[in-house]
This record gives structure tokens, sequence and C-alpha cells, in this order.
């Protein structure tokens, strides 16, 4: 009888990497759902290839295929990616208290915000120990979720691609045209402000960023000359300088208007363009808690840019 197969602690790392290149169809793109360089993601495939004597995929497609043994690998991968995410889930939530640790992703703009009354909510109503928070953009969520190192996010993005979520929303809000407080010129269209000021905005890498571009060409609006940012601090910043003008949401304009920031907003002078804030938790998992996070972020929020920006705030605001 052969001696068993030494198990290899990669091992689960290398299939989380191939399922994630399985399903993206190329290589960057996996490795970037994961956090990973692309020769990151390329050893972990190669390793997996050289420990089966197997072929997985077939590097001379665009996108990248499977082989019949990588169809086979990414079946038999996904069912041992369950288990061990539900195995890790209920192992996670053994104790005296039915959620004892909660990992949480948020987006930046509205981290700081939000987080002292998640934190209380989390740890006074559900008995949370161990609490961990992320900041940052939508993909970055994705990512967490994909890879179940978050139970739930408060992003821009619903992620409708992705099973076994439930989604909460918090708010819907409209995009304002943000200028330098200084600015004096016209603002009845954007071509007549952009005579006068660049555009600054979030960069391609951002899905508000990506949001604004397609409006902006639905509209033809083509601008000439344009600054990127991925943080809505950078952007006001720019803004507040007399740098550019843009257009952003409310819940992107709160950390501006807390560091006294120099900006005047006003409603957008086009066709209305909008976003959603939603609450997305792993299924039935974590009881009421999504529902209240929800709930609690609505009301920190709108009393937050009610006070920030007043009337012109609150009239881009909508109930989800």
């Amino acid at each position: 009888m052969s001696a068993p197969r030494a198990f290899n602690p990669g091992l689960i790392r290398s299939l989380e990497v191939f399922v994630a290149v399985a399903e993206a169809g190329q290589m960057r793109a996996g490795a970037r759902l994961l956090g990973l360089t692309q020769p990151a993601a390329s050893q972990h495939i190669a390793a997996l290839e050289s420990a089966y004597g197997l072929t997985l995929l077939d590097r001379s497609t665009r996108p990248t295929r499977l082989t019949r043994s990588g169809v086979l690998l990414h079946r038999q991968a996904i069912k041992i990616l369950n288990a061990l995410s539900d195995l890790e889930s209920e192992m996670r939530h053994v104790g005296p208290h039915p959620i004892s640790v909660l990992r949480v992703g948020i987006q930046a703009s509205i981290a700081t915000t939000l987080t002292p009354g998640l934190v209380a909510l989390a740890k006074e109503q559900f008995g949370v120990e161990d609490m961990t928070l992320n900041a940052g953009q939508s993909g970055d969520h994705e990512r967490l979720l994909r890879t179940k190192n978050a139970d739930l996010a408060l992003t821009s993005d619903p992620f409708y691609d992705l099973d076994g979520l439930e989604r909460h929303p918090i708010l819907q809000e409209a995009f304002l045209l943000v200028l330098p407080a200084s600015y004096d010129g016209p603002a009845d269209s954007l071509e007549a402000v952009q005579a006068n000021l660049p555009l600054v905005r979030f960069s391609d890498s951002t899905e508000v960023g990506r949001q604004t571009m397609q409006h902006l060409r639905r509209l033809r609006f083509v601008p000439e000359r344009v600054v990127q940012a991925d943080r809505s601090s950078m952007v006001t910043a720019c803004i507040s300088d007399g740098m550019g003008f843009s257009l952003l949401t409310p819940t992107l304009l709160i950390d501006g208007f807390v560091e006294h920031m120099r900006l005047r907003v006003l409603p957008l002078p086009v066709a209305g363009l909008s976003r959603t804030l939603t609450v997305v938790a792993r299924d039935a998992e974590l009881q009421s808690l999504p529902a209240q996070v929800a709930a609690l972020a609505r009301g920190k929020l709108t009393d937050e840019i009610g006070r920030l920006m007043g009337d012109v705030g609150l009239a881009a605001l909508r109930a989800p």
C-alpha cells in the first residue's frame, strides 16, 4: 500500500487562483481579482499543472479556455472551495455569540462617517467580538467577497453576477456639479464650465470613474483636459484649489466638506446621473444585521449630507 500523499498547504490558494482565472477568462483579470500580479498567478497555475501532470488552460485562445482536464478541475475546485467556505463560516460562528467574527468592506468615501456606528451596532446588538473593516473601492469589495474574505460590504456595486448574496439598498444619490468656491464663470452647461476649467474625475480603474465616463459619452461630451485620481479626497482637493471641476455624488463629497475644502455644489445642468449604495452580504449568514446596517447607514449619511451640504445635497438623495 502506497503512503498517503502529503497535503500541500499552497494547494487551496492555487485552486482559488485557478478558479479566478478560469472565470475571468484571462490570467491578468483573474490575478487582479485576487490582488496578485500576473506572474504570481501564472506560478500557481503552473504548480497545479506540474502537480497533476496535466495542461489546464489553452493559452492559444483569447479569452483563455479550459482544456478538458481544466473543466474537470474547475468543477471539483468549486466544490472544494465552497465546502471550505461553509466550514469556515460555521467555525467562525461557533461560540457564545451567533456572529462572533465580522469582516466588512466599506466604500472609502463613507468609511469615516459610518465606522463608529457600524462597530457599535455589531458589538452591542449582535455580540460581535472580532471585527475587521477594509475601506476601498467596489473593485476591492468584489475581490473580498469572491475570495470569501468579507462577510458584508457597503458598496456602489450590487454584484449581481455573484451568487449566494443578499442585498439591501441604502440610498440612491444623484451626481452634482462640483466647482471651486472661487469660480464665478458660467455653469449652465458642461461645455461652458470646461471652457474655463479642466475635468477632474475618478480614474477608469474605479466603478464611479467608469460610470461617469459612460454617461458623458452618452451625452456626447468629450472632456478636452482631464485630471484623474482614485480617491474622492484627491479629486476634491484639486477642485478646492481651483484646478478643475467634477461630477460627484453627495457621499463622495462628505470628506471634502468635513475638511473645510472650498467647494461650490450645484445640480447637474445635464440629464441625470445617479448611483445606488447597497449593503451586500453572504446570504442568510448574519441574521438581520445586513438590513440593520443598511438602515443605520441611510440615516447617518442623510443626516451628515444635510448638515454639510444643505438642501442641494438632500435634493440629490432618493429613497431606495
